[in-house]
């Protein structure tokens, strides 16, 4: 993608964001919504500056980075190598299709309570439910992107004396990267979604337990500023990793 093309993308993408902001501060200044409900972006946004150049508030984004990441690249380990495996092994994808087709439909925040029984109230609770929601998309993706490599490509390296072990690390897996990613891209969004909402059932620190807070005391600029910093950190998290899509695909026409 040359930079003129990512320029207009990325003014194509601040468009809806500036009309949303635009519609927020029409909805303020007309006085269709209270102040004491929906305050101005303008006050939001101050706040937020003033809540970023704090230590405490810094600390919450930290647990709640914690907490995502943790979970998050347990998601990816488990949902790379089992989806690998499935796609390899037809005993291992007997096992693992029923378990997917259950499992995959099922609202994982349903578990919750269960978890924080088993975990306790800290970060382990918090990390199995952001890793079980992100895992099954990226399982998924590993094993579509795996089952659909070209019979073509395997042939030819196993005629080249490629050993058969490593026939899925040297063919199959560069193969399924690009749809791996893109498990990983949905996986991170779900990540992120899914951290939030456990601080804001359970926790005692985080951008969500900030939110919570802020409600229970009617602090409406206090409740809007976690909301706009995970948005953040989810824009910036998702550029990251398309970043890094597009770095290990350099070179692919679809790229």
């Amino acid at each position: 993608m040359n930079a003129r093309a990512l320029t207009s993308d990325v003014l194509l993408g601040i468009i809806p964001i500036a009309l949303a902001i635009g519609l927020w501060q029409a909805i303020s200044s007309f006085g269709y919504a209270p102040v004491t409900l929906l305050p101005p972006p303008g006050m939001v946004f101050t706040r937020l500056v003033q809540q970023l150049l704090t230590s405490s508030f810094q600390q919450e984004i930290a647990s709640t980075l914690f907490r995502l990441f943790a979970g998050f690249a347990i998601a990816v380990i488990l949902g790379v190598g089992i989806g690998l495996a499935a796609a390899a092994s037809p005993a291992v994808n007997a096992v693992v299709r029923p378990i997917v087709r259950v499992l995959a439909p099922l609202p994982k925040v349903a578990l919750y309570p269960a978890l924080l029984l088993l975990l306790g109230f800290g970060h382990e609770s918090k990390i199995t439910l952001v890793a079980a929601d992100a895992l099954f998309p990226i399982l998924l993706s590993t094993y579509y992107g795996a089952s659909m490599v070209e019979q073509k490509l395997i042939w030819s390296a196993m005629a080249a004396g490629t050993p058969r072990r490593q026939i899925l690390f040297k063919v199959v897996l560069p193969a399924a990267v690009p749809s791996i990613l893109t498990g990983c891209r949905i996986g991170l969004v779900i990540s992120c979604i899914v951290v939030f909402l456990a601080e804001m059932i359970s926790s005692t620190d985080g951008l969500g337990y900030r939110l919570v807070t802020a409600a229970r005391t009617f602090q409406a600029v206090d409740m809007f500023v976690p909301l706009i910093t995970i948005s953040m950190l989810g824009l910036i998290l998702n550029g990251l990793l398309q970043g890094l899509r597009s770095y290990l695909l350099r070179g692919f026409p679809e790229v």
